[in-house]
């Protein structure tokens, strides 16, 4: 990948392995060492670090995917299923009507029916499916 980057790299793990060699001959610490584990975790394998650098990309790439086709007709809608019910119910509930009609505005407005604009026919044959329904 970077020449530059994985030398670097090269060059922090050779001095991080010198600094261990170093406490070691000089202070004969134990494997258990917490410093020398620290040492020891600090050494960073090239394969890591570029899947790390690519993953980030990758990331920023797909976030600003998402963000730029959040608005789609393929994308989920920013509210929930159960949000929008409970909304619904509660415009329903204000509604003022019948308990029949209460439940025909209820249908209308979950199937995106303007309520308002229903002919007497249409309400009827609302009503009338509604009731073969429960029956």
């Amino acid at each position: 990948m970077d020449g530059i980057a994985s030398m670097q790299i090269q060059n922090l793990n050779s001095l991080v392995d010198t600094v261990r060699h170093e406490i070691i001959e000089r202070y004969r610490p134990g494997e258990d060492d917490p410093y020398l584990r620290i040492l020891q975790a600090a050494h960073i394998e090239d394969d890591e670090y570029f899947s790390h650098m690519i993953q980030d990309d990758i990331s920023a790439i797909v976030r600003d995917i998402r963000a730029a086709h959040k608005s789609d007709s393929e994308s989920a809608p920013p509210t929930t299923i159960a949000e929008e019910l409970k909304r619904d119910l509660e415009d329903v509930a204000n509604f003022k009507g019948s308990p029949l009609e209460k439940q025909a505005a209820l249908y209308c407005k979950r199937l995106g029916i303007n309520y308002n604009k229903l002919s007497d026919v249409e309400f009827r044959q609302l009503v009338h499916k509604y009731e073969s329904f429960v029956a």
